[in-house]
């Protein structure tokens, strides 16, 4: 198979014959023409990558030519060849659109290194042209996986509001796919071309996310050594995504108010507002009228974040998408760790489709791959299920007898649970009185799939 196609042209014919010669042995399929009209003919009935031409030929010359190919088709590369004289002419070229130009005589490798140069240029492009395909097919609505009632509609309004600029409000519970659906909505925006930033709030304490989300001037609090860009500005012309938003504390809901009412941020130790030109999803598991209710959220924010709300369901409320769920992780696993496709026995798929999901899709991810990996042949059964699928029992969030010796694990998690139950779940207040980082709750929180009531 060639290496690629290249049409020259040249009025003298032993050049087109040489430049034909010289080049097939490089691996190049090579067709010669005489002149602008007889390439122009050829190009119509043949697709090429790259022209060469001379500049001076009687009929039409090299510029008229660079401008009939260039019409029927802008991503052809166009290399001129010029005597010595003409090289203002070729310049000219360059700005009409030519890639490179080569003066007569030349040396057999400089037209060799031209052409190299404008087939890595074209593979190089076509390399970036299939990544930026890929990563639109990893982040479009595709990737939400579902075909229930609800799903659908969730992509047809994704569909419609990603290209507006309001924000967008996602609900639901941990594990749901609210990161995807924020990710998709920013794929098919206007702003698919900008960055995407997102931010896990209930991960970091308010100093430090203070810092991160509106950057800081330097000598503004102990180990700012120098000025940071705070993620709001890493997001210009882009889409932030703030997850957990309702872990944000008080200090923190003000300056968010200001970027949506202002278009503002004021970094840390500074006092001249910047402007920032961002999109803002925000994602929350909780109740934000709830917290709004017993002054736990601001209002104004709440209203300001509420102007499109997206309520995401949880997997047991969508059970019909289960098996297109289960055939999409497994064959994804399958191929991340490289082993043959392996399939559901019906037992094991009644299985997964019966029970509750308290960590939604992730769970059910999770619990997949972890079949595929323990799964001796090429079929998942029953006995490749984590032991409380199988029992057909949904791990509940404290048990309800407590045993007559609790290990120190079933003591945390009570405690984390009864803890988080009496401060209304504000998990900032919880974790002061545990004594741990938001962050570290967060973690607990997870590993023990604790849910508010």
């Amino acid at each position: 198979m060639p290496k690629g196609r290249i049409l020259v042209v040249d009025d003298e014919e032993s050049m087109g014959k040489f430049m034909q010669i010289m080049l097939q042995k490089e691996g190049y399929e090579v067709t010669p023409a005489l002149s602008g009209s007889e390439a122009l003919k050829i190009i119509k009935h043949k697709e090429y990558d790259l022209v060469i031409a001379d500049l001076m030929m009687p009929e039409m010359n090299g510029l008229k030519l660079l401008s009939e190919v260039k019409q029927h088709n802008s991503q052809i590369d166009f290399i001129v060849m010029t005597a010595f004289a003409s090289v203002d002419t070729a310049i000219e070229a360059m700005k009409k659109g030519a890639l490179d130009y080569v003066t007569k005589p030349f040396k057999v490798d400089e037209i060799k290194l031209a052409v190299s140069r404008s087939f890595e240029r074209q593979e190089l492009q076509a390399e970036n042209a299939e990544l930026k395909r890929r990563i639109k097919q990893e982040f479009s609505l595709d990737a939400f996986v579902g075909n229930s009632e609800e799903i659908l509609k969730i992509k047809q309004m994704v569909e419609k509001i990603a290209q507006t600029e309001s924000t967008v409000l996602l609900l639901g519970e941990s594990g749901t796919g609210k990161e995807l659906i924020a990710r998709a909505i920013h794929s098919c925006s206007p702003r698919a071309d900008r960055p995407f930033i997102s931010i896990n709030c209930a991960a970091l304490p308010e100093t430090l996310l203070e810092s991160e989300l509106f950057g800081h001037a330097k000598g503004s609090f102990t180990g700012a050594v120098k000025d940071k860009e705070g993620l709001f500005k890493v997001a210009e012309g882009g889409t932030f995504f703030l997850d957990e938003i309702g872990e944000t504390s008080p200090g923190i809901q003000v300056k968010l108010l200001r970027v949506l009412e202002q278009k503002e941020i004021t970094p840390v130790g500074e006092t001249k507002p910047i402007p920032v030109d961002v999109r803002l999803v925000a994602a929350t598991n909780q109740d934000l009228e709830q917290k709004v209710r017993t002054n736990h959220f601001r209002p104004d924010l709440f209203y300001r974040l509420n102007v499109l709300p997206i309520c995401i369901p949880p997997l047991r409320q969508r059970k019909e998408d289960i098996p297109l769920l289960c055939a999409h992780f497994i064959r994804e696993n399958c191929q991340k760790i490289n082993v043959k496709e392996k399939t559901l026995t019906p037992e094991a798929l009644q299985l997964l489709v019966n029970y509750a999901w308290p960590g939604n899709v992730r769970e059910l991810e999770n619990t997949l791959e972890r079949a595929i990996i323990l799964s001796p042949n090429s079929k998942i059964s029953p006995p490749d299920l984590p032991v409380q699928i199988q029992e057909g029992k949904t791990q509940t969030l404290v048990q309800e007898q407590v045993p007559a010796h609790p290990t120190l694990e079933e003591l945390e998690k009570a405690y984390i649970f009864w803890v988080l139950n009496q401060n209304e779940w504000n998990k900032s207040k919880a974790a002061q009185l545990l004594g741990i980082d938001t962050s570290t709750l967060y973690r607990k929180i997870e590993k023990y799939a604790l849910k508010e009531k």
